[in-house]
């Protein structure tokens, strides 16, 4: 089972959240919520406001009863660019530079250990060495034998 959260139009630079967002990229939950908690980051604190959101939004999905965090991990999380605020900074000469006020969109998906296991079925390394390995024959037309080397004069 897994569930998102998606905050869109922050204003902060895409490419600051992305160096916080990297570090609880499938990890579990609980340490990336310590992880996010005491990061000295700006975007930290966005990142763990999305996160506890798709956190709850995993427990509403959930009928049967409550979910332990332990048991959820972080399975997806990136940044989208979002609209970009355009404004004029003067500069020398008369002249002006745009200042470009980047944003972005975050998402975080959030799912259990069972989607986990589930998402990746180990194969069986018997059946593997049990399929023979067939080799083919060269013949003889398709050997090449070696040229002579030749002497540049």
């Amino acid at each position: 089972m897994e569930a998102q959260a998606i905050h869109r139009f922050v204003d902060t630079s895409p490419r600051k959240m992305m160096i916080v967002i990297d570090l609880i990229r499938g990890r579990g939950v609980e340490d990336a919520l310590t992880m996010l908690h005491f990061s000295p980051k700006h975007a930290s604190k966005t990142a763990e406001k999305v996160l506890r959101s798709a956190i709850s939004n995993l427990h509403s999905k959930d009928e049967g009863g409550r979910i332990d965090t332990a048991a959820m991990f972080v399975k997806e999380v990136f940044v989208n660019g979002g609209p970009m605020v355009k404004r004029i900074r003067p500069a020398p000469m008369g002249r002006a530079f745009r200042v470009r006020k980047r944003s972005h969109h975050l998402t975080i998906v959030v799912a259990t250990l069972a989607t986990k296991a589930k998402a990746k079925p180990a194969a069986p390394k018997a059946a593997a060495e049990a399929t023979p390995k067939t080799k083919k024959k060269a013949t003889e037309a398709t050997k090449q034998e070696p040229k002579p080397a030749s002497t540049g004069s």
